[in-house]
């Protein structure tokens, strides 16, 4: 014969309450922790990812230029190109 405890439904309905307040203020903790983390990011004025890779394809490009133009002018020299 089974019997309901109006204690254990009261507890049970109170810890199931609980469970959802910590996991919102959890959802909460982390939006709050993501906006200042932006916040900070961006009073720091760092460059985004993509702005890094352009500069280092950029960069890359004139070192190669560089490299061509030195042969050039050690040839216009009289000397031997370097390598």
């Amino acid at each position: 014969m089974q019997t309901r405890n109006p204690f254990m439904d009261d507890l049970a309905r109170m810890m199931a309450g609980a469970a959802g307040l910590a996991g919102a203020a959890g959802d909460e903790a982390r939006t709050l922790m993501r906006s200042q983390a932006d916040r900070l990011v961006a009073d720091m004025d760092l460059a985004r990812r993509e702005e890094v890779e352009t500069l280092r394809e950029l960069t890359r490009g004139l070192l190669e230029r560089i490299e061509v133009l030195e042969r050039r002018i050690s040839l216009l020299e009289g000397g031997e190109p370097k390598a």
